[in-house]
């Protein structure tokens, strides 16, 4: 065997099996003549995997030599000689995950059929190897996804694939109302080179920040919508430079519009949690905590306001170890705090950093720390190493051992815990002071996951909804999934996570939920509301697309496959009115208005009750509808007349009653009969309604069995006590009768209904009323105030906080007492008090609150009869 097929040999086996070789070398002294005989030197590097290789060389000779390395272009998949001389710029070991693939071939004098023939033969053996092994982990992620590690994943992707993804970020910026989170968006647009300049949120230089894109959202100073953007962050350490680039989504603070945070962290790898320096763990952080676990997201904890008075980042790291039970430690201390805040000192590197340039710009780092801060470092450094030892093996080995972790083995460990949920990293900054933000990004890119370290899971349809999991390659079928839409002047704007293979633009894409085929004519990368077009985007990005029709939670393959994905959680609504355009030729832009909102956003509901002939729209709250309507008449120039707020009240039972219901209606033609006998009690759930057949002996048959459950959840949308949803009521239906003509599916269903609406109001039903989890926060001169406002309105207190100069009631308060609550705590507190609501569970309603209710309902009944 020749020596290059020999080394060949060798390096595929080891290629194959353990993945790993070191050396291997050879020298042949004899000379035959041949088209390569002017080959002098060859040098190459071959960095192996499963998907196949990359080869870089170097020539004496590049432009007479090149044919002979076209035969190696064929194993590491290049087609064209272009490729292979773009690749002949040095030969230079590389690393991936401490294995190095090194070949030397020095002075080969071979005849050109040894070259072109064995080492191709043996190269293709490689590469159909490589292919049979992917195809064995694509078969491995749908049979035993659990058995399936991210590590085997990762070190199976491609290495052009591992350079661009393993420098991917997918992040959201999430926190209470007013944290700054746009204003720290606006840094990190401004730092990245993404814009020109910083503008501030409300639009007070008339412009407003970049990712509040709404005139509302500039006047108010709030965020409404979710905005995505994408940026490259240079991050620059012991004179080294990697490029990372980010996927950015800016959420909103304010519970009314909650959705915009879930359907963001569902496609996210990471996140970033603002917290108030002054108020640490607010009402909001502990729902953006719970929506972060609910999708297992990873997140690095950014204290802001470090130059605001009473800041103390200490503080709030320690509220996010008691209220949301996360593990977190600071890996930087302040320099300075509140009007003297100018910095911060890495407790890894142990280094002060500076902002310097007129806005913070300049990075500067020195050696030297603050000599009063040195105690405070290294007691927080010795924190964040035992904290560190809690939740991560490597560290609590070498803790116990008493050693002291290199500066390397802090990063990995925060690293690993980070993305296995059990620790967040605090750093700590002012945006609106322009400091600190930079290290954050640097955090971003050093804690936080590329997209092929997270797991993503779909479900087989064609195997009984099986879970499988999703690879994060290029060359695997597509899948993706639409999670939010949005209505823009080329029309409906379709954002789509890419979760597996590649989506280009004119592919054909297929809908998972209807199985329609759609193809995708335009491809952009989002910046707020600009756009930019490209050709196609690969696994692990976020991109938004025309022309595709859909609804929000969609999964889209290429149609290899028959994947879906779990969608976001969607809240229930809690406050409804009425709504009608004020002239009646607005009618066409009022339906086109409702129709979108609808799609856009799940919380949003609009139904028309029959009986008062009125379009009622539902939602998470008042804010929440006032956007609405103030939307319409700005963007469709329809002025609306709406009702007072309605509360959404639920019905229930509080017995069991047995019924047993005849339906008989004969007239000589074809008739109606039904017999129902059960019983219906409370569910084991408050949640859900419950209906049962316990029929034997074929009492009823299957089909008229299917009637009677539709019967039931037809009964269930419309109580008949006051007329609001029914919950937690099981219905069992164990006998009853039918008729050889006259029974039918309809008549099945009404007995259903009737039975059900006698059998109600004998079983001691009751109203159920939203009780909303309420968090007020004001300045302390104004606590007798607050409480009495609160206690007016019959609310149970459950906790308070005092701080140095406010202070924060947690209660819990019916959604009716609640109406216009805003305006009397801005006069009680010269307007300095906020507050917020956040659905919390249905109670029982008071006695005389249901009395009035029924006697309302029953009026109304009276009245719509008499007309």
């Amino acid at each position: 065997m020749s020596p290059l097929r020999s080394a060949l040999s060798t390096a595929s086996r080891s290629l194959l099996s353990v993945r790993q070789f070191a050396v291997t070398s050879f020298r042949q002294n004899n000379h035959v003549s041949s088209p390569f005989s002017q080959l002098r030197k060859f040098s190459g590097l071959l960095t192996q995997s499963r998907w196949g290789g990359l080869l870089r060389s170097k020539i004496a000779n590049n432009a007479k030599q090149l044919s002979s390395t076209y035969i190696f272009s064929q194993a590491s998949g290049m087609k064209t000689r272009s490729s292979v001389k773009r690749l002949c710029d040095g030969c230079k070991p590389v690393r991936r995950k401490n294995r190095v693939y090194i070949i030397w071939l020095s002075a080969l004098p071979l005849r050109a059929t040894q070259i072109t023939s064995s080492p191709l033969r043996k190269w293709h053996q490689i590469r159909n190897a490589s292919a049979a092994a992917t195809a064995t982990l694509a078969e491995q992620a749908a049979a035993d996804p659990e058995g399936l590690s991210q590590e085997e994943i990762i070190s199976n992707i491609d290495a052009e694939e591992w350079k661009r993804i393993s420098k991917v970020r997918n992040i959201g910026i999430a926190a209470h109302i007013d944290s700054g989170k746009t204003t720290a968006t606006e840094r990190v647009l401004f730092y990245t080179g993404r814009i020109n300049s910083i503008h501030e949120v409300r639009g007070r230089d008339s412009v407003g920040a970049k990712m509040d894109s709404m005139d509302l959202e500039r006047e108010k100073g709030i965020t409404i919508q979710s905005a995505a953007t994408f940026c490259d962050w240079v991050k620059k350490e012991d004179g080294k430079e990697e490029k990372y680039h980010f996927n950015l989504i800016d959420t909103p603070g304010h519970i009314d519009f909650t959705i915009e945070v879930e359907r963001a962290l569902r496609v996210l790898d990471g996140a970033v949690m603002i917290l108030c320096a002054v108020s640490g763990v607010q009402s909001q952080t502990i729902t953006v905590d719970r929506q972060m676990k609910r999708y297992n997201v990873p997140r690095i904890s950014f204290v802001n306001k470090m130059d605001r008075m009473g800041a103390n980042p200490f503080k709030a790291i320690d509220q996010i170890n008691s209220k949301l039970r996360l593990p977190a430690a600071a890996v930087q201390v302040p320099i300075g705090a509140e009007d003297e805040f100018q910095g911060v000192v890495d407790l890894i590197r142990m280094k002060a950093i500076y902002n310097e340039g007129p806005r913070g710009e300049v990075i500067v780092e020195k050696d030297e720390i603050p000599e009063h801060l040195k105690p405070v470092a290294e007691e927080r450094r010795r924190i964040l190493i035992e904290t560190l030892a809690d939740v991560d093996d490597e560290i609590a080995e070498i803790f116990l051992d008493e050693r002291e972790p290199t500066n390397e083995q802090i990063k990995d460990a925060i690293r690993r815990a980070t993305i296995a949920l059990k620790f967040t990293p605090v750093f700590m900054g002012s945006a609106l002071a322009d400091k600190s933000i930079q290290p954050m990004l640097d955090g971003v890119c050093d804690y936080l996951p590329n997209p092929s370290e997270v797991t993503n899971l779909a479900l087989d349809q064609k195997r009984k909804e099986a879970q499988v999991k999703l690879l994060p390659y290029g060359s695997e079928p597509f899948v993706g999934l639409a999670f939010k839409l949005e209505e823009s002047n080329f029309g409906q704007l379709t954002y789509i996570r890419v979760y597996q293979g590649t989506l280009r633009k004119g592919a054909n894409v297929f809908n998972a939920r209807n199985d329609k085929k759609v193809k995708v004519p335009r491809i952009v990368r989002m910046h707020s509301n600009e756009m930019e077009e490209v050709q196609e985007i690969g696994a692990g990005e976020i991109c938004a697309v025309f022309g595709v029709d859909c609804a929000s939670g969609d999964t889209f393959t290429d149609g290899q496959l028959a994947y879906t994905m779990s969608s976001m959680f969607v809240p229930e609504p809690v406050i409804s009115l009425s709504i009608k355009p004020k002239n009646n030729k607005d009618s066409a832009n009022f339906s086109k208005a409702m129709a979108r909102f609808q799609r856009e956003d799940p919380t949003f509901r609009v139904s028309y009750d029959a009986e008062s002939e009125q379009t009622i729209i539902s939602g998470m709250g008042e804010l929440h509808l006032d956007i609405y309507v103030e939307r319409m008449r700005r963007e469709y120039k329809v002025d609306c007349e709406t009702g007072q707020p309605q509360v959404a009240y639920r019905e229930t039972i509080g017995r069991r009653v047995e019924f047993d219901h005849l339906l008989k209606k004969q007239s000589g033609g074809p008739g109606d009969y039904a017999r129902v006998v059960g019983w219906m009690e409370p569910s084991d759930s408050l949640e859900e309604n419950k209906f049962e057949e316990q029929i034997v002996g074929g009492a009823i048959s299957e089909k008229f069995l299917f009637a009677c459950e539709k019967g039931f959840n037809l009964a269930t949308e419309k109580g008949p006590l006051i007329g609001h949803k029914v919950l937690g009521t099981k219905m069992v239906i164990n006998d009853g009768a039918t008729h050889m003509t006259d029974s039918s599916e309809m008549s099945f269903k009404n007995a259903t209904q009737q039975a059900f609406r006698k059998a109600f109001m004998e079983s001691q039903p009751h109203v159920l009323e939203p009780l909303m989890k309420t968090v007020v926060t004001a300045p302390i001169e104004f606590q007798g105030d607050v409480i009495g406002l609160l206690n007016k309105r019959n609310a149970t207190i459950n906790d308070s906080e005092i701080g140095v100069d406010e202070f924060t009631v947690y209660a819990d308060c019916s959604l009716n007492g609640m109406f216009g609550f805003s305006s009397h705590l801005r006069a009680a507190t010269q307007g300095k008090g906020e507050y917020t609501m956040e659905f919390s569970h249905y109670e029982k309603a008071p006695g005389q609150l249901q009395k009035e209710l029924v006697q309302k309902y029953l009026k109304a009944q009276a009245d719509r009869h008499k007309k």
